[in-house]
């Protein structure tokens, strides 16, 4: 982009931003030819019986299964991907994954408390792969040094930075701020695949011999590296593994959807105009698991036009979702409970599960 400065270009540059790429999106968008985010063809519910619970343990393909993944985490052949990128705007401009869940632990140190279990129990830790924005990256690497790595091994932690990219007018042309800087933004989380490959970190999670990968929310504490789901998404074969929960009410949100035949996660703002979301009961968490041999390829995610505010302007961003994986992988579909879809997106979300959380980590409200 012509109007950037030098300065601009070399701190773009050095974020992993694909000028080349950016440029091409923006050429099309000014000629009117960027395409709708609306997906095209046949869109459908999924058909019965497509989307099924894990089989329950006591039975004999439940205790199979749950054997399974039980041996895959004994190996040390999973690892645990935390999306904990953003621009760190909705905790009073804190890094989430920094900010106390429970009092005196962070979303981070909860993280970490689970994979330090692990250690203790089979003498071995999931490796923990931490995917950052230039907004968190700093405030995250300090939080592990400043905690001693939360009592992980320090060889064992990949930190990992996302790419980054200038907001635009809602035109097209180049957004600038009062002061007269661009504004970066993380092009969306669909930007996890090729950074893992970018960074180089794919390579470290393979050659440590992992196999799988969860990919979760960094505010996510609901989504656990749970033995039964990775055994299943084992003896499946599938190269990735979609989580859904039943929907709530105000619920809104990506969902499974046949595509031309093909079942596959479509954004909420995807759907055709005509389409009824209230016709699929389920939608997705964002929780997904990976065979680390199928995301290290390159694969054609599609790029969304995006209107979004930024310094109370209106702005537009391209971006890239992680789900759209599933339109070029073998996928398997699971319904969990909702106990493992816990969002944090605000301080008043992080309120309202506290009471869970608590339970879920041992912590007793004290009454005084």
């Amino acid at each position: 982009m012509h109007s950037l400065t030098h300065n601009e270009q070399v701190q773009l540059r050095d974020l992993g931003f694909q000028a080349d790429v950016f440029e091409g999106l923006v050429r099309e968008f000014i000629a009117g030819r960027f395409p709708s985010n609306s997906v095209e063809g046949t869109v459908e519910a999924p058909e019965e019986g497509t989307i099924l619970p894990p089989p329950p343990i006591g039975t004999m393909q439940g205790d199979g299964i749950h054997d399974g993944g039980y041996q895959l985490l004994s190996q040390g052949r999973v690892g645990l991907v935390l999306l904990n990128g953003g621009m760190a705007t909705r905790f009073g401009g804190r890094v989430k994954g920094v900010v106390d869940a429970l009092p005196g632990r962070s979303f981070l140190s909860l993280q970490a408390e689970r994979l330090v279990t692990s250690l203790r129990e089979l003498g071995t830790a999931p490796a923990l792969l931490v995917m950052n924005s230039n907004a968190t990256d700093q405030a995250t690497r300090q939080h592990f040094e400043d905690h001693d790595y939360f009592g992980l091994p320090s060889d064992g932690v990949r930190f990992f930075t996302q790419s980054g990219a200038p907001r635009l007018r809602p035109d097209g042309t180049l957004y600038r701020d009062q002061e007269g800087a661009i504004s970066i933004y993380g092009p969306g989380h669909g930007d996890l695949l090729p950074a893992l490959r970018r960074t180089g970190s794919i390579t470290w999670a393979r050659e440590r011999g992992v196999e799988v990968l969860l990919v979760a929310n960094v505010d996510n504490l609901g989504a656990t590296l749970d033995p039964q789901l990775l055994g299943m998404f084992a003896a499946s074969g599938d190269e990735m593994m979609v989580e859904v929960v039943r929907k709530d009410k105000g619920d809104v949100g990506g969902c499974p959807a046949q595509v031309n035949g093909r079942m596959c996660i479509v954004e909420g703002f995807a759907f055709p105009e005509d389409f009824d979301q209230a016709s699929i009961p389920v939608f997705n968490t964002n929780t997904l698991w990976f065979r680390t041999e199928a995301v290290d390829r390159e694969l054609p995610l599609r790029w969304y036009a995006v209107k979004k505010q930024a310094h109370g302007d209106d702005v537009l961003q391209f971006e890239q979702l992680v789900g759209q994986a599933s339109w070029f992988l073998d996928t398997a579909w699971v319904e969990v409970p909702r106990e493992r879809f816990l969002p944090v997106k605000s301080p008043a979300d992080l309120e309202a599960v506290q009471a869970r959380l608590r339970s879920m980590f041992g912590v007793r409200l004290e009454v005084l």
